[in-house]
């Protein structure tokens, strides 16, 4: 039995083009982000109303700066690999098929380390909610999602 979906025809994850720009981190956070392969699954298909991500991590990657976002839920399921998982006070190893949420206003910051020597696979799940405003508590940046876009400055105010 053949089904016909609407829109645009299924792709393989791993194939789709990856981010023309890996990182949209000002220098000297972007250079910390090169072990990481973003491919915008969402924007392949035209979604706008959430993101999603199919995210590699080479040995030694993140997933992001440690944070915590304002406005935006997250939902990060593991493909392959056995990322670490960083938050407050905690670390927990996971492995394919384990997946945690993040409810937007909760500060719990976090990110993805791959402390492995094998490749680290991730889906990225999170919606696009006008004015999210990023904290990371443990860097001096801030962003704020300003017309799709996201505006980083300092923590005093001043821009990068």
């Amino acid at each position: 039995m053949s089904v016909s979906a609407p829109g645009k025809a299924p792709i393989k994850a791993a194939e789709a083009p990856p981010k023309a720009k890996q990182t949209n981190y000002p220098e000297p956070f972007a250079a910390r982000m090169a072990g990481r392969l973003k491919r915008p699954l969402g924007d392949v298909f035209g979604l706008t109303n959430f993101g999603v991500n199919h995210t590699r991590l080479a040995p030694g990657g993140v997933t992001a700066l440690r944070h915590y976002h304002s406005r935006q839920d997250e939902f990060i399921y593991v493909i392959a690999g056995a990322p670490t998982l960083v938050t407050e006070g905690e670390e927990r190893v996971l492995e394919p098929g384990m997946c945690v949420g993040f409810k937007a206003g909760e500060p719990l910051s976090h990110y993805f380390i791959n402390r492995t020597e094998q490749e680290v696979v991730l889906l990225e799940v999170g919606d696009r909610s006008a004015g999210d405003a990023v904290t990371y508590p443990y860097d001096d940046i801030e962003a704020v999602l300003v017309d799709g876009r996201w505006a980083f400055t300092h923590k005093n105010g001043q821009p990068y």
